[in-house]
């Protein structure tokens, strides 16, 4: 089995997790159902479809958890992006943050079409 602390795609995720709920701990109190909920979903279902999907046997369903994982991660990206408009972030809580999350879903854009064309072969 894949081993998921090994990724660099799932150490990002786990970071990038820690500095959601830290960063929406001040969000107001009438978002703890709403945006606030929403965000933190968002960022922990981005490491944990990565570790899922590294318990998988097959190739296919390994990519289809990290293809998930990668949605989660744009999610954040916009949900940030909504808070910091709103101004539930500050320029540079969502400066922090939001550079984790691009990198998060870069890395793993790039492992999933890494995967992809290693199967091609």
């Amino acid at each position: 089995m894949r081993n998921h602390h090994n990724l660099r795609a799932f150490q990002l995720a786990d970071e990038l997790a820690v500095a959601v709920y830290r960063h929406t701990a001040n969000f107001p109190r009438e978002e703890q159902f709403g945006l606030t909920s929403q965000v933190r979903g968002a960022a922990v279902s981005v490491p944990s479809n990565i570790v899922e999907g590294c318990a998988k046997a097959s190739e296919a369903d390994y990519v289809r958890f990290l293809d998930i994982a990668y949605g989660s991660a744009c999610e954040t990206q916009y949900q940030l992006s909504l808070a910091h408009r709103l101004g539930f972030l500050s320029d540079e809580g969502f400066a922090a943050v939001d550079t984790i999350a691009v990198e998060t879903a870069k890395v793993i854009n790039g492992l999933i079409r890494a995967i992809r064309k290693r199967s091609e072969v």
